[in-house]
């Protein structure tokens, strides 16, 4: 099992959180994540994306088929993204675009670091796998935008 999380790329201020736009430069963040993910990601792969439209935006460059997921909205717990992406018994892949810090709250749970959250860059993929039957994570990998 494989799950993946996208944080949103950069998106405009605004008083409306839910309805704010990606910026000309977080629109180039998403295509070149899009990019590295088209090369990597299996066909099967399950989109969950947060309701806000930066994430929808984000996950838009990627591709069309995803389903928005409440429980990854803005303000997320850790237990409900887990729960939303059925962490630890999935099946296959999942590909989650949500928000910081509860990212970086899942990451930091995941691997076990003590910390309450670790900071994911704006369009930044963390990659993690598990086997079935094991209870060891790993992370696959880690890369920013900014090295695509």
């Amino acid at each position: 099992m494989e799950l993946i999380l996208w944080r949103h790329a950069e998106a405009e201020d605004g008083i409306n959180d839910l309805s704010r736009e990606l910026t000309a430069k977080g629109r180039k963040q998403a295509e070149q994540a899009a990019a590295f993910l088209r090369q990597h990601l299996p066909a099967d792969t399950r989109i969950l994306v947060s309701p806000a439209l930066r994430a929808q935006q984000t996950a838009a460059a990627l591709t069309d088929q995803f389903t928005l997921t409440p429980a990854i909205a803005p303000g997320a717990s850790v237990h409900a993204v887990l729960q939303a992406v059925r962490w630890p018994n999935m099946m296959g892949t999942v590909l989650v675009v949500g928000h910081q810090p509860t990212l970086g709250s899942v990451a930091a749970t995941l691997l076990g670091s003590g910390q309450v959250s670790l900071r994911i860059k704006k369009s930044a993929l963390w990659w993690f796998s598990r086997n079935a039957g094991s209870n060891d994570t790993t992370l696959r990998l880690v890369i920013a935008p900014d090295f695509l």
